[in-house]
């Protein structure tokens, strides 16, 4: 199979892939056993759940996600996180533990570790063979760059598999952030630097607008992995429409995040769900600013939310397929997974 014929393999299959999962985070630091079916997970952690998971590894394969971008991802210490990082060198244990928690995975034939290029595509059409029996793909994403302690940490992280770093969260050593204005640190400049020269991507998503800038003047190879449109969710966690159509420029992608407090302003806990109106306006914001070639899922389901905070229709990671039926017609497979194909296999 030659890599232009992948995208119809994998649409015929019907395969879905995430840009954006938090899965060795909820392992980690939430302690959910994620080698368990999600209704066995569920009755676990029973009815009472503040976050009702809607994320397992086997829920993943029923769904035919075949590949995710995996985060490693290091959340410092706050009121919501008090078993949070408050220095670097924490930051970085907390990601080395989640980097061994995918390797123990893979040894136990639940993922398998991927590099962008043959690799992901030579995975793909195991998985388009037998979408059931294929371990989920995971493609490494830092989120948050705090866990290297000095843009020179950079060569061991790409040595252990990070193909994707997002240097922000809020704000980092490294950039301002979501809810924190401003721009790169020299550091973060640094960082930026290193990252185009090794070509590690930028992910984009969580910078703040002015760091955004900043970073796409020193490195060319970008994506948002899990932001939706500022124009229809007015915060700084979104891209304004300038913003989509700088990552689609450059070849990027942007993953549509499935929370309805970014699918419906104002929407807070407790409200009805975002309906599927909302989810298709914003996907076609997204695709009409951006272009439709350049837009994927970037779910984020595992982000600190629960089944009860997605738009109706989304109960579980198996619903994922679903979600792309609310893009025109001709645009259906390329949502589900064949824009990311086709950006995780394109010549480097």
């Amino acid at each position: 199979m030659t890599l232009p014929d992948l995208p119809a393999r994998v649409a015929a299959a019907g395969l879905v892939i995430d840009g954006h999962l938090d899965l060795a985070y909820n392992a980690v630091l939430a302690g959910r056993d994620l080698t368990l079916p999600l209704d066995d997970l569920r009755r676990r952690e029973g009815p009472g759940a503040r976050d009702v998971a809607t994320v397992t590894l086997p829920e993943l394969r029923a769904g035919r996600v075949a590949l995710v971008l995996g985060t490693l991802f290091c959340l410092p210490r706050g009121d919501a996180a008090p078993g949070g990082y408050t220095t670097p060198a924490e930051a970085r244990a907390q990601a080395l533990t989640q980097l061994d928690t995918y390797r123990r995975w893979q040894d136990a034939g639940l993922v398998r570790l991927l590099t962008p290029g043959p690799d992901v595509a030579a995975h793909l059409h195991a998985a388009a063979l037998d979408p059931h029996g294929t371990p989920t793909g995971v493609v490494l994403l830092m989120e948050g760059a705090d866990a290297l302690r000095t843009p020179d940490d950079l060569p061991f992280w790409v040595d252990a598999g990070v193909h994707i770093i997002g240097p922000a969260w809020k704000r980092t050593r490294y950039a301002a952030g979501t809810g924190t204005p401003g721009g790169l640190t020299d550091a973060g400049r640094d960082l930026i630097r290193a990252m185009h020269e090794q070509r590690v991507t930028l992910d984009a998503s969580h910078l703040a607008e002015q760091a955004f800038w900043e970073a796409l003047d020193l490195t060319g190879d970008v994506i948002a992995s899990h932001s939706n449109a500022r124009a229809r969710v007015p915060t700084d966690r979104h891209l304004s429409d300038d913003m989509l159509r700088a990552v689609a420029a450059r070849g990027g992608m942007i993953g549509a995040v499935l929370y309805s407090g970014f699918l419906r302003p104002g929407w807070q806990r407790g409200h009805p769900p975002a309906t599927r109106d909302d989810t298709r306006a914003m996907l076609a914001h997204l695709g009409a600013v951006a272009g439709w070639d350049h837009i994927g899922l970037g779910s984020d389901l595992d982000g600190g939310f629960g089944q009860h905070e997605f738009p109706d229709g989304l109960d579980r990671a198996a619903d994922l397929t679903h979600v792309a039926d609310l893009a025109p017609p001709g645009w259906r497979a390329a949502l589900r997974a064949g824009n990311w194909a086709r950006w995780l296999t394109r010549p480097r």
